[in-house]
């Protein structure tokens, strides 16, 4: 069995000083300009004093045309850098490691919220969005790499991009949503361009020690999982980011793809060859999927997982590492939960209004 409180560590930066890393999680409760909120600081630190290893913000835009949610958290603008600072400090001082994740909606970004029409690789009639100029794209990879060198100057660990759920990363990667016939579509290697250059620039502009990963879906938004394997694995032998984040949805399911065959999505994303750097380490994978109790942390970590990112659960408990190193029986409560549960553990009404909108099974009243 993988010791849960063992220090993990990724080929830059500091090591993360256990196996849990608390998940990105939309919550809606930053202010209108996407400064952070008192409220927002609050929920993320109780994590981080609560025990968890990684703290990471929930998607934070690096373009105003980029939102994909009212009271989203911005990272696109100076104005975002002092509370983010703030937030940053507090992560660190409670130990634990302080990120980022990177985040443009594209083709979900609702028209009427952002106030314009919502770009994405190519046109999209489901959503009315526009395909991007090309001059349009390399600008959003500037994008992208001044709101990395925004968290590093505001203290942060290190970044995460969001390459998963239909936003504007995986639709490029699709090729169902990216029809493009420049040098940013058609072939596997075209629609990746735009996460390679991304990772070029990052690394190009913060320091040596700045840790950055990316987060994919193997599944949903015409992936292929074929296609998801291979960009997983060029990440990692390209030597330029620190951990892959593998939203699977559920952990423990077969592949869409796979039916039948026996194997989990986990087992199937995380059986690669993992490149190590000069000290020997390998590059870390990180899983999220409908992990509840220790077991399925466990297990996902028996199975091929490095550090697992614990979403839902974490927003029900959070202490959930401090829990259980204090008690190895301990097992969090089943969903659904009252509403009373909830804002002891730092939920504020405007994240409860958005949990009863998104995620309402989870509560009981």
């Amino acid at each position: 069995m993988t010791d849960l409180f063992s220090e993990l560590h990724f080929p830059r930066g500091s090591a993360m000083p256990n196996l849990f890393m608390l998940a990105p999680l939309t919550n809606c409760q930053s202010h209108d300009d996407g400064t952070i909120s008192d409220e927002e600081r609050h929920w993320l630190t109780m994590r981080s004093e609560g025990g968890f290893g990684a703290v990471m913000t929930c998607a934070a835009s690096v373009s105003p045309g980029g939102l994909g949610f009212p009271g989203q958290l911005g990272i696109h603008d100076d104005a975002h850098v002092p509370g983010l600072r703030a937030l940053a400090d507090e992560v660190r001082a409670d130990g634990a490691m302080p990120l980022v994740q990177l985040h443009h909606a594209g083709v979900r970004s609702p028209a009427d919220l952002i106030g314009q029409q919502p770009v994405g690789p190519s046109d999209d009639a489901e959503s009315g969005a526009r395909a991007m100029s090309i001059d349009e794209v390399r600008a959003l990879v500037a994008d992208f790499v001044a709101a990395a060198e925004r968290a590093e100057r505001a203290g942060f660990a290190g970044v995460e991009l969001h390459g998963a759920h239909g936003y504007i990363l995986c639709a490029f990667l699709s090729p169902e949503l990216n029809r493009r016939d420049d040098e940013y579509g058609g072939s596997l290697e075209n629609r990746a361009r735009i996460v390679f250059e991304i990772i070029d620039g990052v690394r190009a502009t913060c320091g040596p020690d700045f840790v950055l990963g990316v987060r994919l879906s193997p599944e949903r938004f015409g992936l292929r999982l074929a296609d998801q394997r291979v960009v997983t694995q060029a990440l990692i032998d390209s030597g330029h980011v620190d951990f892959i984040d593998l939203s699977l949805w559920d952990c423990f399911k077969e592949p869409v793809e796979m039916e039948g065959s026996g194997r989990t999505l986990l087992d199937v994303t995380t059986d690669l060859a993992r490149r190590t750097d000069p000290q020997g380490r390998r590059i870390p994978i990180g899983v999220a999927g409908k992990l509840h109790d220790p077991a399925d942390v466990e297990r996902a970590l028996d199975d091929g997982a490095d550090f697992v990112l614990l979403g839902r659960v974490a927003i029900a408990h959070h202490d959930y590492p401090n829990r259980l190193r204090a008690d190895a029986d301990w097992k969090p409560e089943q969903f659904p939960l009252p509403s009373s549960h909830y804002s002891a553990e730092g939920v504020s009404p405007t994240f409860m209004e958005y949990l009863h909108r998104s995620f309402g099974r989870i509560i009981a009243d």
